[in-house]
């Protein structure tokens, strides 16, 4: 799938999710937030700007968040979003109410929703998780210029072949061939068996930029 693809699904079928922010002495912060719309230049949420939510925004300019559906832990997909966050103010308003018309019965008047304002989620970095699939799938995507140096497991040419990094994942997703070993990314649940089990030190951890 695109990003696109995937801010589709945020939005349209998980809609709400848990956003993390930073306070002031550095603790971790978290509410649950509506993301309302999308679009090629990133996801759009709005908030009011008497809470300290729209202060903890402001001050620190980015976001963590995360969203499932799904009935049960086995059946869900989860998508998860970090990366900057800038004001964008009351212009789109319109647009957030006509696409998500039960905030009239939030904010029924102009007057009560002078309060609010837009934000834009507009570069970072996200992942997909589907643990209704077998085995697992894992996607990773990247919006508005940002690179993907989310930190993944790699084989490299010290592997002798000894099969132990097969036997110990939990998914099979090592592919072992007579010249390369290779870690199958797409349904890797980045557990660290094979690191931990591989006699050659062939496993290593690293970051990818796609």
């Amino acid at each position: 799938m695109t990003t696109k693809n995937y801010f589709s699904y945020l939005v349209t079928k998980i809609h709400s999710t848990v956003i993390a922010t930073v306070e002031e002495n550095g603790l971790p912060v978290t509410c649950a937030i509506d993301m309302m719309d999308y679009d090629e230049n990133g996801l759009y949420f709005l908030t009011a700007k008497g809470k300290g939510f729209y202060d903890r925004l402001k001050k620190k300019g980015f976001i963590s968040l995360t969203g499932m559906d799904g009935q049960d832990t086995m059946n869900s997909v989860a998508i998860s979003v970090h990366g900057k966050v800038r004001e964008r103010g009351t212009e789109l308003l319109p647009r957030l109410f006509e696409k998500n018309p039960h905030m009239r019965e939030i904010y029924p008047t102009q007057e009560s929703m002078s309060a609010l304002t837009v934000f834009q989620i507009f570069e970072g970095s996200g992942e997909w998780f589907d643990l209704s699939k077998k085995p697992i799938e894992r996607e990773n995507f990247t919006f508005g210029g940002a690179e993907n140096m989310q930190k993944r497991y790699f084989i490299n040419d010290n592997c002798t072949g000894c099969k132990l990094c097969y036997f110990h994942c939990p998914q099979k997703c090592i592919t072992i061939m007579e010249k390369t070993t290779v870690i199958q990314q797409r349904h890797c649940l980045h557990c660290g068996n094979c690191f931990a089990v591989c006699p050659a030190g062939a496993v290593e951890k690293r970051g990818e930029t796609l």
